[in-house]
């Protein structure tokens, strides 16, 4: 029974199912998203696969190659790290923090890190993967060596005072630029500073404040300068990688630590600092109080010459004001005197006038009278006079009171009176003589007029 079940019919097909598994495995890969393959077939045949699948190339060979690669320095620890994908060793690198020197002599620590994108056109990638074979060659033999020389390389452009004091920025874009475009062909100098603070000395007591200057006050610094092509800009020594058109992504330099006698050297250039400016504060502060009781003192003089100019000025107002009332007090009383004399004088011509003319229209109406009197004696008046008298007696003749019956003897020369109407005209007429002897007129006409 066991012969008949490893029967040679059953060992073949056996055989047969083996070559093809093992045929398959060397045939079939997965492309995985974010990778680039180079592909070897057993013909000689070279492909590039970049789409993402399963793929079949019979007994061909394949490396994967990761489109971006990273190089790193750091010192996180295992608790700092984030690991969202494992990466192996030949698509990123993690190096240690770096040591560079500072333009002024100064060593540091340096973490950085620089993300690399491979091509992805056929040609470029495969004349990549013709010169470096493996992503750990390429790795190995360029990127992390150009890593190293451009993070030194910018180190040695700026001293660690300048870093520290506000260059933290201009370092890290410089080198991000000597990353993508090359590292600059510089020049290192030293150069003799005057310092512009000069110092006076004080052995020379007879020299009083007026002391002479001692001492050079120099001091040598160290001057990178970048050497200059026939066109007037830098010249750069390219970066090797970039002639298989391998570029950087991005490129960041994340922390430096200096060595502890420059940070001993900063923390007491900071204290020095500080105190210089507590001390610029305070001097201030003095100056500002000093000028403050200047200020003081002048508004209070200040103060007094306004009140002094106000009193002064309030009492030539008055003094203006009195001058002013009095002469228009004394003009009033001129103008009102020669008003008054002016009125007297008008008065005194009017009254002259007036007279004048009353004596004129006196002398006219006696002249009037005269002339009248003269023309007919006074007739008109007299007889009118004369009017008058008789109208009064005949007035009290008809008013007297009579008895009814009057007895007496005849009116003979010797006989009483009896009240008759004959002995009443008579009586009448000796009175009209009597009030014209009191007028004074004569009652005849003048013939003679």
């Amino acid at each position: 029974m066991i012969k008949d079940r490893l029967s040679p019919k059953y060992v073949v097909i056996a055989i047969v199912v083996l070559a093809l598994l093992l045929l398959l495995r060397k045939s079939v890969f997965y492309a995985e998203p974010g990778y680039i393959y180079h592909v070897r077939t057993v013909t000689g045949d070279e492909q590039v696969v970049t789409d993402v699948g399963y793929h079949l190339f019979i007994l061909g060979r394949w490396n994967a190659w990761k489109r971006a690669m990273t190089v790193q320095a750091t010192a996180a620890t295992m608790g700092d790290q984030v690991n969202a994908e494992r990466e192996s060793s030949e698509t990123s690198a993690s190096l240690p923090p770096l040591s560079i020197m500072f333009l002024d002599q100064v060593d540091a620590h340096a973490q950085a890190t620089v993300r690399y994108s491979i091509p992805s056109d056929e040609e470029a990638f495969l004349n990549l993967a013709h010169e470096y074979r493996s992503p750990e060659n390429l790795l190995r033999t360029a990127l992390i060596p150009a890593f190293k020389e451009t993070l030194q390389a910018n180190a040695s452009l700026m001293s660690a005072e300048e870093y520290y004091s506000g260059g933290r920025t201009e370092f890290n874009s410089e080198f991000e630029q000597q990353m993508a475009q090359g590292i600059y062909l510089v020049r290192r100098e030293e150069v003799a500073v005057e310092s512009q603070r000069k110092v006076s000395g004080s052995a020379n007591a007879a020299l009083g404040t007026q002391q002479q200057e001692y001492g050079d006050e120099s001091k040598t610094i160290f001057v990178v300068k970048k050497v200059l092509g026939e066109d007037g800009q830098a010249r750069r020594k390219k970066q090797r990688f970039t002639e298989f058109g391998i570029s950087v992504v991005d490129a960041r330099v994340t922390d430096i630590k200096p060595n502890n006698k420059f940070v001993e050297r900063m923390r007491l250039k900071q204290k020095a600092s500080a105190d210089r400016a507590i001390a610029r504060e305070q001097r201030i502060q003095e100056e500002e109080q000093r000028l403050l009781a200047i200020a003081k003192g002048e508004r209070e003089v200040a103060e007094r010459q306004a009140s002094a100019k106000v009193e002064q000025i309030q009492k030539t107002t008055e003094a203006e004001t009195e001058k002013q009332l009095a002469i228009t007090q004394a003009t009033k009383l001129r103008e009102e005197a020669t008003i008054a004399a002016e009125t007297a004088k008008i008065n005194l011509e009017k009254a002259r006038v007036e007279a004048e003319t009353q004596k004129t229209l006196a002398d006219a109406e006696a002249y009037q009278k005269k002339v009248i009197l003269q023309a007919d004696n006074a007739l008109a008046q007299k007889l009118q006079a004369e009017i008058e008298i008789q109208k009064l007696w005949a007035d009290a003749f008809a008013r007297r009171k009579v008895p009814t019956n009057v007895f007496g003897s005849g009116s003979g020369s010797g006989s009483a009176p009896t009240g008759s109407d004959s002995e009443t005209r008579a009586f009448m007429q000796m009175l009209t003589l009597d009030a014209a002897k009191r007028l004074n007129y004569q009652r005849e006409v003048d013939s003679k007029k």
